[in-house]
C-alpha cells in the first residue's frame, strides 16, 4: 500500500498542520533566554505545567491528580512495573503513550533510549506511535525548547528516531520483540496499550497464551528486566491479560473509575455527575460496568433474557387474587446511593405472578412517594392494594414521610412495614430463578419501554455473586412475590417449585 495516498496518512497530515497552527499562549520564537529557561525547569519538574504548556491542542481539560501521580511514579521510578487500570475516556493512551514519554525525554538526564509501544495489533500501534512523532516533528513550541527532534524513520514503517538517538517502535499483540536494539540499547520503556479485546477474551487459551507472550518475549526484550514495563487500559473480563498482569508480584496497580468510591467524577476537571449519569442511562447498568467502572459483569449468570417473559396482564384487575405494592427504599439519594425500587405485582388465579408497573431509581425520597400516588390513582380504587415496605429503624423514618405527604394531599396511603426476618439477599433472590424458567413471572409489555422496567431487566441480567451492580429492583421484586406466595401459595399447586423445567406457556 503506498502509505502517502492513504487516509490514514491523509489524516495524520491534516493532524499535523492542526499542531503546527496550536496556539501556545506564549511566544515560539521569543529570544528571552532567561523566560525559556525558566519554562524548561519548571516544564521538568511539573507535569501539569509541562502538559498544559506545550499540548494545549490535545489538552484541553486540565489534567486528573490520578494522571500526574502515575507521572510522577514513572518518573522516580525507572524500573516500574505498573498496570494503570483507567476507565474509559480518561486519556490513559493521550498521558502513557505520548506525554509521559515526552516528559521522560526531556529531563536533564533522559530516562529512556528504546520505547516500544505494543497495541492488539500492528496498524492499532503505529496509530498510536503517529502521534508521537506528530509531536516531535511538529510541535514548534516543544521544539523550540528542546530542539529539533525528528531524524529518520516514519511511524508508517513502525519505527522511527530521533536526534538524540531516542528509538520509537510500534508493535502489534503477539509480534516477535526478539532482538530488539537501537545502537546496542535494549528497550527500557515498554508500553502496552489495550492489549485486550472482547473476542480474545472469550478464549482463556488465548488470553494465557498473550500473558506468556507478555511475560517472556515481551518482557525478555529489556535488558533482564531493566527499565520500565507498563500496561494501561481498562477491565473489560475477568478473563483478560490486564486482569493476569494485576496479579503479578511486586506490580503497582491504580484503578481509576469514572466515578470514584464517593459517587463523584474522578476527573472532575473534565466531566460533570450530571453527563456521567445521562451516559449511565443510556448505555445501560451492566455496559457502563464494563467499560467506565472496571466491572464487567457475565449478562445471565443467574437470570437470562429468554426468561424474562413479557405479555398482556388481565384487562380487569379485580380479576386478580391480590395485588401487592412492594417498595425497597433508600434513604440517600446521591447517584451512587442504592436505588429505590417499588413493584406492583398482581396474582392470577392460575397462578402466574403479573409485574404492571415497575419503577426504580437512584432519586429523592419524594419521588418515591409520588411513585405510590402514580400506582393509586392508576387502580383508581378498582381493587385493594396492600402496600409494603422494609420495615426497620431507617425506614420508620420513610413511613413517617409518607403520612406527611399524605396529609399534604389529604389522601394517606395505608404502608405497612415488612417486619420478615430476611435470610440472605443474594440467596433470597437468586430462589427466584425457577419461577422463571418455569415462565411464573410476566412483566407488562405495555410497560416495557418505562424506566423502571429497563431498570429491572437490566439488574437482573447482571445479578451475580459478588458483583458490585445494584440490585435494589430485584431485591423489591423478591419482596412482591414473597408475599403474594405466603397469601396464596398453600392452595395452589401451580407455584410449586418442580424438579424439571415445567411445560406450561403463558
Amino acid at each position: 500500500m503506498n502509505i502517502e495516498k492513504s487516509e490514514i496518512y491523509k489524516q495524520w497530515k491534516s493532524d499535523c498542520e492542526r499542531i503546527r497552527s496550536g496556539q501556545f499562549g506564549v511566544s515560539v520564537t521569543s529570544g528571552n533566554e532567561a523566560l525559556r529557561n525558566r519554562r524548561i525547569a519548571k516544564a521538568r519538574k511539573d507535569y501539569a505545567y509541562f502538559v498544559s504548556t506545550y499540548f494545549p491542542h490535545v489538552a484541553r481539560k486540565p489534567c486528573a491528580r490520578f494522571q500526574t501521580a502515575a507521572a510522577g511514579y514513572i518518573l522516580r521510578n525507572p524500573g516500574t512495573r505498573a498496570v494503570f487500570e483507567w476507565a474509559r475516556g480518561h486519556a490513559k493512551s493521550t498521558h502513557m503513550d505520548v506525554f509521559i514519554p515526552l516528559w521522560l525525554k526531556i529531563q536533564e538526564q533522559p530516562q529512556f533510549h528504546t520505547m516500544v509501544l505494543v497495541g492488539k495489533s500492528a496498524d492499532s500501534a503505529e496509530r498510536l506511535l503517529a502521534d508521537l512523532q506528530e509531536e516531535l516533528q511538529y510541535n514548534e513550541l516543544y521544539t523550540a525548547d528542546f530542539g529539533k527532534q525528528m531524524k529518520e524513520g516514519c511511524w508508517a514503517d513502525g519505527e522511527f528516531t530521533t536526534t538524540d538517538n531516542c528509538h520509537f517502535i510500534a508493535l502489534g499483540r503477539g509480534q516477535s520483540p526478539r532482538g530488539i536494539k537501537h545502537k546496542g540499547q535494549r528497550p527500557d520503556y515498554i508500553v502496552i496499550d489495550d492489549l485486550d479485546d472482547d473476542e480474545m477474551c472469550r478464549n482463556r487459551k488465548r488470553v494465557a497464551d498473550t500473558t506468556d507472550w507478555v511475560l517472556t518475549a515481551l518482557f525478555g526484550a529489556m535488558e533482564a528486566g531493566r527499565g520500565r514495563f507498563i500496561m494501561v487500559g481498562n477491565r473489560i473480563s475477568q478473563n483478560s491479560v490486564l486482569a493476569n498482569m494485576v496479579q503479578r508480584p511486586g506490580v503497582y496497580h491504580t484503578r481509576v473509575n469514572i466515578l470514584d468510591s464517593a459517587g463523584r467524577p474522578s476527573w472532575k476537571e473534565n466531566y460533570t455527575a450530571a453527563e456521567i449519569q445521562s451516559l449511565r442511562q443510556y448505555v445501560g447498568e451492566r455496559r457502563f460496568q464494563k467499560e467506565y467502572m472496571n466491572n464487567p459483569i457475565v449478562e445471565g449468570t443467574v437470570f437470562r433474557s429468554e426468561n424474562i417473559v413479557w405479555g398482556d396482564m388481565l384487562k380487569d384487575l379485580r380479576q386478580y387474587r391480590q395485588l401487592v405494592c412492594y417498595t425497597d427504599p433508600s434513604w440517600k439519594s446521591s447517584a451512587q446511593s442504592d436505588y429505590k425500587a417499588t413493584m406492583l405485582m398482581g396474582r392470577t388465579p392460575d397462578g402466574y405472578f403479573h409485574l404492571l408497573k415497575a419503577f426504580a431509581a437512584q432519586t429523592t425520597v419524594t419521588a418515591m412517594i409520588e411513585w405510590h400516588y402514580t400506582i393509586n390513582t392508576w387502580v383508581d380504587g378498582r381493587v385493594p392494594v396492600l402496600y409494603f415496605m422494609e420495615a426497620n429503624m431507617l425506614q420508620q423514618i420513610l413511613v413517617d414521610e409518607f403520612r406527611k405527604y399524605g396529609e399534604s394531599i389529604g389522601d394517606i396511603i395505608p404502608i405497612r412495614g415488612d417486619t420478615r426476618k430476611k435470610p440472605d439477599k443474594f440467596a433470597r433472590i437468586e430462589a427466584l430463578e425457577p419461577l422463571f424458567t418455569q415462565n411464573l413471572v410476566i412483566f407488562n409489555k405495555a410497560e416495557q419501554d418505562q424506566p423502571g422496567m429497563q431498570t429491572l431487566v437490566e439488574q437482573m441480567l447482571c445479578f451475580e455473586r459478588g458483583s458490585r451492580i445494584h440490585d435494589d429492583a430485584p431485591d423489591a421484586l423478591e419482596g412482591a412475590i414473597y408475599l403474594l406466595q405466603r397469601r396464596f401459595g398453600s392452595n395452589n399447586p401451580t407455584i410449586q417449585i418442580p424438579t424439571s423445567k415445567s411445560s406450561r406457556k403463558y
